[in-house]
């Protein structure tokens, strides 16, 4: 399996995405679930491409700081890259930010196991 290049990903921060609408607060800013999976999607971006053919991966670990809140409208770009590989474990280095004035919303790790689908699934 080769490196994993880093990923970039963009949002649009909407309604269902706030911390009102996800649970996990009362206000109408980012929510830190919806942030975590945009971080997430953003390790699974780096991640596929290098995939062997019936593989995937799940995430095992988090460790994010959510720096700085979010409106409504508001642009966030997450990225991801490969700090550490060690057979199947991969971690990553996480970040988000406001595109439009460039400020820190999150940065972090997330570790990610890489699994054969058919195999993990019949476990359960």
């Amino acid at each position: 399996m080769s490196h994993p290049e880093p990923a970039t990903l963009t949002f649009t921060v909407s309604d269902e995405d706030t911390a009102e609408a996800v649970g996990s607060g009362s206000l109408p800013v980012l929510g830190t679930p919806r942030l975590l999976a945009w971080l997430e999607a953003a390790t699974c971006a780096c991640l596929d491409p290098v995939l062997p053919e019936g593989a995937t991966s799940v995430g095992t670990r988090v460790q994010v700081e959510h720096l700085a809140a979010s409106p409504v409208g508001a642009t966030v770009e997450v990225s991801a890259s490969s700090a550490y590989e060690d057979g199947r474990l991969h971690r990553f280095t996480v970040s988000a930010r406001d595109t439009a004035g460039g400020k820190v919303l999150a940065a972090g790790e997330i570790t990610r196991v890489v699994v054969d689908a058919e195999r993990f699934m019949s476990r359960l």
